[in-house]
């Protein structure tokens, strides 16, 4: 298991917290452990998700990930 903080370009309040959350907690074999204004933790399988299934993700919520 790996575990990764990920910034994230555009977030701004609760509900925005609440879209990436919500986007990230479909990704199967990943644990979000947190999410803020800015930023979010998570941890995953690294044989099962990849980078770019996370950073897509985030961009489906309307977000752009500003660390890779």
């Amino acid at each position: 298991m790996q575990s990764k903080e990920i910034l994230i370009e555009g977030m701004n309040c609760g509900h925005c917290v609440m879209a990436v959350k919500k986007e990230l907690s479909k990704i199967d074999n990943l644990t979000v452990n947190n999410v803020e204004i800015g930023k979010a933790d998570v941890t995953y399988d690294e044989s099962l998700v990849t980078d770019e299934i996370i950073y897509s993700a985030i961009d489906e919520a309307g977000f752009k990930v500003i660390q890779k």
